[in-house]
C-alpha cells in the first residue's frame, strides 16, 4: 500500500459504525448517531458525543440515527456522519482521498445501494465500493468463501439479521429481516412497561440485555435492579428483574430470527445443505453475543452454531481483508468511480 492510496473499510451499522484502516486495524467504533439542532438543521455532534445526548437533550436538539434497519433513512445526515468518520480515521491533515468500502445489508435495493455509494463519494471518497454484509462477515470470520463448499453465516446487528449461504465467493441463498438488537431492546422495554408499570429508556434496556439477557431459560438466573419512571405516579422507582423474564420478553424476536435461518436453510440446494451440517453455522455481529443464542439456534434447527471470534468486528475486518485483495473478491464487490 503506497502512501498515496489510503484505504478505509466502513461497517455502516444501524447501531454502531466501525472503521478499519489496513495496517492499523479497527481505528474507530462509535454509535451511528447524529445530533442536529432543530431550527437551522445544523449538525452539532456525531458518534459517541451524540449518543451521550440521546434521551437527554433540550427541546431544540434532536439526537437521532440516520440509518434505519441497516439502510439510509436520512441522506444528508448520513453523508455528514460518513465524512466525520472518514476524517476522524485519517486525521486532520490528510489531503489524499481514500478508497472507501462500505458494508450493506444483503437485502438492499439498487437504489439504496446507490445512495450509500453517493454518500461515500460526497463525503470525500475517491472510489467507493459496497459489499454485502454476510460476505464481509464471512471473510472477517476467516471462512474460505472462495471454495466450492457451502457456508452459512448469520450476522445479527442492531437493525437487521442477515442470513446467507455462501459458496464460490457468492451468495447462494439469503434473507435479511429487520429484527435484531434494537427490536430485542424494544421488547425488553415493552415487557417492563407492561409488567412493572415502569418506563425505561433505550440505554437501560440495552444494559439489561447485555447484563442478564439470555436466549434460553437458565437454571441459575442473573438478577438486575432496573431504575425507571413509574407510569402511575410519574416518579422514579426501581425494581428487580431476572434472566428468565427477559427470555420470555424477547421470545417473539428470537423466533423471527430463527425463522429467517430456517427459511434460508429451506432454500439451500441439497449439496450445500450437506456442507452446512458438517461446517455448522457461523454467527457474527454484536447481537449474536446474546447469551446462549448459538445453543438456541442448534436446538431449533438441529445444525450446530458457533460464535465467530470477535463477532462484533467480523464485518469491518472483512472490509479490511477485501480492500487488501480487491482482485480476489472482484465478483462480490460493486464499485463506483
Amino acid at each position: 500500500m503506497s502512501l498515496w492510496s489510503k484505504k478505509i473499510g466502513i461497517d455502516l451499522g444501524t447501531a454502531n459504525t466501525l472503521v478499519f484502516v489496513p495496517g492499523k486495524g479497527v481505528v474507530l467504533n462509535e454509535p451511528s448517531v447524529v445530533a442536529v439542532s432543530e431550527h437551522d438543521k445544523k449538525i452539532l455532534a456525531v458518534g459517541l458525543d451524540a449518543k451521550e445526548m440521546i434521551g437527554r437533550t433540550p427541546e431544540n436538539i434532536i439526537a437521532y440515527r440516520p440509518m434505519r434497519d441497516g439502510v439510509i433513512a436520512d441522506y444528508r445526515v448520513t453523508e455528514a456522519m460518513l465524512r466525520y468518520f472518514i476524517d476522524k480515521a485519517l486525521g486532520k491533515w490528510n489531503i489524499f482521498k481514500p478508497d472507501v468500502m462500505v458494508s450493506v445489508p444483503a437485502g438492499i435495493t439498487s437504489t439504496e445501494r446507490r445512495a450509500v455509494i453517493e454518500a461515500a463519494l460526497k463525503a470525500g471518497a475517491k472510489n467507493a465500493y459496497v459489499v454485502k454484509e454476510p460476505i464481509l462477515a464471512a471473510i472477517g470470520a476467516g471462512i474460505p468463501i472462495q471454495e466450492a463448499v457451502g457456508h452459512m453465516v448469520v450476522d445479527i446487528g442492531g437493525g437487521t439479521t442477515d442470513v446467507a449461504v455462501i459458496s464460490l465467493g457468492g451468495i447462494v441463498a439469503c434473507t435479511s429481516v429487520k429484527c435484531a438488537g434494537d427490536r430485542i431492546d424494544a421488547a425488553i422495554a415493552d415487557y417492563i412497561k407492561k409488567t412493572f408499570n415502569l418506563a425505561i429508556g433505550d440505554k437501560t434496556s440495552e444494559q439489561i440485555k447485555i447484563k442478564i439477557g439470555s436466549a434460553i431459560p437458565l437454571e441459575e438466573e442473573f438478577v438486575m435492579t432496573v431504575k425507571g419512571r413509574d407510569f402511575v405516579s410519574g416518579l422514579p422507582r426501581s425494581t428487580e428483574i431476572k434472566t428468565n423474564e427477559i427470555v420470555k420478553a424477547i421470545n417473539k424476536e428470537l423466533r423471527d430470527m430463527i425463522k429467517a435461518i430456517k427459511d434460508v436453510l429451506q432454500e439451500t440446494p441439497p449439496e450445500l445443505a450437506a456442507d452446512i451440517i458438517d461446517q455448522g453455522i457461523t454467527m457474527t455481529g454484536g447481537s449474536s453475543l446474546l447469551r446462549n443464542l448459538p445453543e438456541l439456534v442448534y436446538r431449533r434447527t438441529g445444525v450446530k452454531a458457533r460464535l465467530a471470534d470477535d463477532a462484533l468486528f467480523c464485518v469491518v475486518k472483512g472490509t479490511g481483508i477485501a480492500l487488501d485483495h480487491l482482485d480476489t473478491y472482484k465478483k462480490t464487490i460493486i464499485s463506483k468511480k
